[in-house]
């Protein structure tokens, strides 16, 4: 008997539980339905999602708490008097309640496509209006150096809205401003997922009230501003893609993170799509640099960038490559005549040939024959320290406080007994 008035009783809590869950749901739906909620039905609206939380457990039942949750700040915001105050906005939002609201709102259109639709036009109309204030909070996250907070404004704005994909690539840009890499990564991948370019046409006009140029959604509405006499001078400019940042700024991320396989998928992607692509192709040239392999790096550097032929010099000279070296550094001086380290390592290059030849000359005896010997070699390294002079010469000019390159010119100024000049360099190093 008593196991049978438990049972009943079991079930008598659910039911309760269940009627309550029903009236409060009611309730704010009611509240909701308020064409201009005041502060009382604030209030009670939030007394009622309190007492609704626990007792919620029916699957539609959730579906509708978390939209009725996820649209509070949303409702806050609009109360006729904090509508227009930016500061109140600021304080209603949070990313938490922004990403909450794009969760709920999307997760109630997927339950009506299949069920009766309720909110399915309120929540288009409610993304429309409100979307600005969303977009206006995003910049001033962002303004007030909160970019990680911002980039995640601007994702749930794209959540809620797929068709303007410009809008999650500024938030990957803000997530990388915001060292936010693991969401920028994100990001990226969506964009590219998206065949996301950003080419567009931009149609912009002057405005007669502030005498600056602004954009227009359409050409159509651009035009149609000018023909209201608002604005003049209409122009239309062509934005370029966007694909080589958002492949490059991926690949380096993923590098960064030490994730070499991902990069060189991501790498291999972006190169098929932009096959000529000068950032990309210095990308690859620097990913197979790391592995500091002369031939490998030799088959894809951009051998127009002085960068790209410094390093084949540098790859070289570690190979003991000395002539390809010395080439190379040539070819990097041709194209960027100020490159100070091409000229620091050209000289190193031509002075390994020193080392043999000092090492010859100590060997000698002072026989005539020895005698002879040394003078040809002396006069080999005099030759060589005089053609290594103006390289030296040139990156001291350049980098005046390197003091490898001082040392090493102080001893060709003294092996070619250019008294004066080594005097002149060594009181100036003195006198610092």
């Amino acid at each position: 008997m008593k196991l049978r008035n438990l049972a009943l009783a079991s079930i008598l809590a659910v039911s309760l539980s269940a009627s309550a869950q029903k009236d409060e749901l009611k309730t704010l739906k009611k509240l909701y339905a308020i064409e201009q909620m005041s502060a009382k039905d604030i209030s009670e609206y939030k007394a009622a999602l309190n007492k609704a939380e626990p007792l919620v457990s029916e699957p539609a039942d959730k579906v509708y708490y978390n939209f009725y949750k996820g649209m509070l700040p949303l409702l806050e915001i609009g109360l006729q008097e904090n509508a227009s105050n930016p500061q109140f906005v600021m304080n209603a939002l949070s990313p938490e309640r922004v990403d909450f609201l794009a969760k709920s709102l999307n997760a109630t259109l997927d339950y009506e496509k299949t069920n009766k639709k309720v909110y399915t036009d309120d929540i288009k109309e409610t993304v429309t209006s409100f979307r600005p204030t969303l977009l206006n909070y995003a910049v001033g996250l962002g303004s007030a150096g909160k970019n990680k907070e911002a980039a995640k404004i601007l994702h749930s704005i794209y959540e809620m809205d797929k068709t303007d994909v410009d809008v999650l690539y500024y938030a990957a840009s803000y997530a990388v401003n915001g060292q936010d890499y693991d969401n920028a990564v994100s990001y990226y991948k969506e964009l590219n997922a998206a065949k996301y370019t950003g080419e567009k046409t931009v149609y912009t006009a002057k405005s007669k009230l502030n005498d600056k140029y602004e954009s227009f959604n359409s050409k159509a509405e651009r035009d149609q501003a000018v023909k209201l006499g608002t604005h003049v001078l209409p122009k239309e400019e062509q934005e370029p893609s966007k694909q080589s940042e958002i492949y490059s700024n991926l690949v380096r991320i993923l590098l960064q993170q030490k994730k070499d396989e991902e990069a060189k998928k991501a790498l291999a992607e972006g190169m098929a799509i932009l096959p000529n692509d000068a950032t990309l192709k210095t990308l690859q040239s620097e990913m197979v640099l790391s592995s500091a392999n002369y031939e490998d790096y030799k088959k894809v550097a951009n051998t127009s960038d002085p960068n790209a032929t410094y390093n084949l010099g540098v790859l070289a000279f570690q190979e003991k490559k000395m002539a390809e070296a010395e080439k190379h550094f040539d070819e990097t001086i041709k194209l960027d005549p100020n490159y100070t380290n091409a000229y620091v390592n050209l000289s190193a290059v031509k002075l390994a040939a020193d080392k043999p030849l000092t090492e010859q000359m100590n060997k000698l005896g002072t026989s005539a024959a020895d005698n002879k010997k040394y003078d040809q070699l002396k006069a080999q390294r005099i030759a060589l320290f005089k053609s290594v002079l103006p390289y030296l010469e040139k990156a001291h000019e350049l980098a005046p406080e390197d003091g490898n390159v001082v040392t090493n010119l102080l001893s060709v100024y003294g092996y070619l007994e250019m008294t004066d000049k080594y005097k002149a360099l060594k009181a100036k190093q003195q006198g610092k």
